[in-house]
């Protein structure tokens, strides 16, 4: 498909190797009108593992009502459950990982927020009452032997509040840490972080005790931004990146956030600083023409248009 990838020229500083956490089928596919048949979830899915991602967040066990598009989180699991990959979902509360133990799920996450304006939103709560809801579900599932993920959204501007006040995040970061979530996604839901203000950030976080290696970055490109924003955190040492084939998603209770950095951009770049990633660019590409097609319509991403077309 491609003529060609990037010249490396690897830069100082940045580590040897990324992970990538591909989360297009829950977070890139949660706001689609349409309701994409399980079928094509699970293809989607088993494709993504083909191209190399190691890690795929497959769905989310949150009540119907609130997440019509994942309604099939317990048919589509058992689907792809038995792919050599790590298969990360979202549970919302102690009945969601009920919903997720039943069937296996071996890696977890919970989702809050830095504002109170979004956790009221996403979670009719406080950001206080969210991390105590959190609570026995992380102890429960840690006790089960699972890993357990803490998003934390709205980390660098809210909608409703506006910026988001650093010490605010580091505050909420570290509550989700001593709750016992292993690795914390530091989440720019509206796409608004600029390069100066993710190294401010994660300075920050460092100072208070959360390690680079303990941070994700999940960046939206609304400002198109998401690119930079990410080689700041690789500069500080992050090596966990959240991205969404085919640049799929926003968030259905942000409705200024536009789509996810896109999976196939970021592994352009990172090809192009020497950085692996162990995905194949050219099965990836493919994978989000593929469900362009299905979904009718485009995709949002600059390198699937660009290697796409040179055919």
């Amino acid at each position: 498909m491609t003529d060609g990838l990037p010249m490396a020229f690897p830069a100082p500083g940045l580590p040897a190797r990324v992970r990538i956490h591909e989360v297009g089928p829950r977070d890139g596919l949660q706001n689609e009108q349409g309701v994409v048949p399980t079928e094509v979830k699970a293809e989607f899915i088993r494709r993504l593992a083909g191209a190399g991602l190691d890690t795929v967040e497959a769905t989310s066990f949150v009540h119907p009502r609130w997440v019509p598009q994942l309604a099939d989180a317990e048919k589509l699991f058992p689907l792809v459950s038995d792919l050599d990959v790590r298969l990360p979902v979202l549970v919302p509360n102690e009945r969601g990982l009920d919903r997720a133990l039943a069937l296996g799920a071996r890696e977890v996450a919970v989702f809050a927020s830095a504002t109170e304006s979004f956790a009221k939103a996403n979670l009719n709560r406080t950001v206080d009452e969210a991390l105590a809801m959190f609570e026995p579900v992380v102890a429960r599932a840690r006790a089960e032997g699972l890993a357990v993920r803490g998003y934390l959204s709205m980390c660098f501007g809210d909608p409703w509040e506006g910026p988001v006040p650093v010490d605010r995040v580091v505050r909420v970061t570290r509550a989700l840490a001593d709750l016992g979530c292993g690795e914390l996604s530091l989440g720019d839901t509206i796409g608004v972080a600029t390069p100066g203000h993710v190294d401010a950030l994660l300075t920050a976080l460092g100072e208070a005790g959360v390690p680079a290696s303990a941070l994700a970055v999940h960046f939206h490109d609304t400002y198109g931004q998401a690119l930079a924003n990410t080689l700041a955190a690789l500069r500080h040492g992050v090596t966990t990146v959240d991205a969404s084939a085919g640049g799929l998603g926003g968030c259905p209770y942000a409705k200024s956030a536009t789509g996810n950095l896109a999976t196939e951009d970021l592994v352009w770049m990172l090809r192009g600083l020497g950085i692996e990633t162990g995905v194949d660019l050219d099965r990836l590409t493919a994978t989000s023409v593929w469900l362009a097609e299905e979904l009718g319509r485009p995709s949002p991403s600059r390198t699937v248009r660009a290697l796409s077309h040179k055919e």
